[in-house]
């Protein structure tokens, strides 16, 4: 190792910048956050420094470096252009065992500057070295992604009950214990998700527990939307909770790529639904939940697309919250936005189409009871979930309620993974289409002439990872 790792305090504390231009600002803006009283040294100042000198929130010395400059700082950092003045500075301060830094020269620091990834009171700190500055803010913006900002909250939350801790816990061991059940319960998700109060009063009630010598509350249900396909599409909730859960009960809309993110070694539960064939009746699904979720676990329910568009995720929380089961929902990009997106079909255009509509293709007793009238309507894109196998009826009916039989249409079979293919024709067309061509579900159904736009957009590859052109095939136009 090496520097050592370490947090500095210097809230009100003397600090010297020598070096007036803007990588001095930067690091004048980065004491000025952790409270530091900040004098700058330099010939001329940058439009940056300039501002905080004339507002008085730093002070400032125009002229060259002096070696009484350093009196009485408790660090110093050295960003000028200037080569022999920043080993000047490296060098009077070392010699009063100041703490100096010298921008991009790690050999003149006897301290270092790290990239921060700021969540007060938490915060995190990469370094490496002053090998690779890049390398180091590469890694931050990573970390950056993976951690809520709202873990700052979190912190505070913690830090007001740290002397009941002590006092509940007189032991160093029994203290550890209680904040790791806490940390991986519920009453994180209620801070992150923004519900402070509830999280309070959850915490209030697992020391209460803790205290009476009760059992811990029950587990916590995510009702998850897996989003249409491709991983790369998940929202950073959804990845997170999908990596903690303990289990995993997922649908067959669920792609591969996206349940080999989740945590490996979690119980996983199929409870797929095919035409037809329910694996698991959705009265058991909820029941499933429920009882999982009473034995104290942390359950990821995880739906293809969005759990709250014809994934009936209304009906499962509904019985959680009769049941008195802790429950959140992470939304996800829904089917119709991310197939079409990759599909290169716009859902509107103020050419073709100002409205769009989701419907659901399933067939009822061989009809699809929809109000079909409403879907006919002029400059509108009409969208609909799950109709492969009713596709000759939705055509049927789109003409029969006034759509011209010429109206553009796309099929798109397994839309966002590798496996997509992309089918288009008319509504009067696209029935035989379907009928010469071997589509798996799960599939999206597009109607409208929005669907023009196909041929002259290029498309995303989630194969390749690259854009190209769409190629004409078999009666209609397929990537793959």
């Amino acid at each position: 190792m090496d520097f050592l790792p370490t947090f500095m305090k210097i809230d009100g504390r003397p600090c010297l910048v020598v070096g007036g231009g803007d990588i001095a600002a930067r690091k004048v803006g980065l004491l000025r956050a952790a409270g530091g009283a900040v004098t700058v040294v330099a010939p001329a100042l940058c439009t940056t420094l300039t501002e905080l000198a004339q507002q008085s929130l730093i002070q400032y010395r125009s002229g060259e470096f002096r070696a009484d400059d350093l009196t009485d700082c408790v660090l110093v950092i050295a960003a000028t252009d200037d080569e022999a003045v920043n080993r000047e500075v490296s060098r009077l301060a070392h010699a009063q065992r100041i703490p100096v830094n010298v921008v991009d020269s790690p050999a003149l620091c006897s301290f270092i500057v790290p990239s921060i990834v700021d969540r007060s009171p938490v915060q995190i700190a990469v370094s490496t070295g002053g090998v690779s500055p890049v390398l180091a803010r590469t890694l931050r913006a990573r970390l950056e992604t993976m951690i809520p900002s709202t873990y700052g909250l979190l912190g505070e939350l913690l830090e007001q009950y740290r002397e009941r801790a002590k006092l509940t816990f007189p032991d160093v061991d029994g203290r550890r214990k209680f904040w790791e059940d806490v940390l991986s319960g519920p009453i994180v998700e209620m801070v992150f998700s923004g519900q402070a109060e509830a999280a309070r009063e959850a915490l209030l009630d697992a020391f209460a527990r803790a205290e009476d010598g009760r059992p811990s509350a029950t587990g916590e249900v995510y009702l998850v939307g897996a989003g249409p396909g491709d991983p790369d599409l998940l929202t950073f909730r959804a990845l997170r909770l999908m990596q903690q859960a303990d289990v995993i009960v997922h649908d067959r809309l669920v792609s591969e790529p996206v349940l080999a993110l989740c945590r490996r070694d979690a119980e996983r539960i199929y409870v797929g639904k095919e035409r037809n064939y329910h694996r698991v009746p959705q009265e058991g699904i909820n029941q499933l939940l429920v009882r999982l979720a009473k034995e104290g676990k942390r359950v990821c329910r995880l739906k293809g697309g969005d759990p709250f568009i014809f994934g009936r995720g209304g009906e499962e929380i509904d019985t959680l919250a009769e049941e008195g089961i802790p429950f959140q929902v992470v939304p996800a990009i829904t089917a119709a936005s991310g197939v079409s997106s990759y599909a290169g079909i716009p859902l509107t255009h103020r050419d073709y189409s100002q409205a769009v509509i989701f419907a659901t293709g399933h067939l009822k007793d061989g009809s699809m009871n929809l109000n079909w009238t409403a879907l006919a309507q002029p400059n509108q894109t009409v969208v609909f979930y799950m109709g492969l196998h009713g596709v000759d009826i939705l055509c049927k009916e789109l003409t029969a309620h006034g759509m011209p039989s010429s109206m553009p249409i796309a099929l798109v079979q397994k839309g966002t993974t590798p496996e997509q293919k992309i089918f288009t024709g008319t509504l009067e067309t696209m029935p035989d289409i379907v009928h010469n061509a071997d589509i798996k579900p799960p599939t999206l159904i597009i109607v409208g002439k929005v669907v023009k736009l196909h041929e002259k957009l290029k498309w995303f590859d989630p194969q390749h990872h690259e854009q190209k052109p769409f190629s004409s095939v078999g009666g209609g136009i397929a990537g793959n």
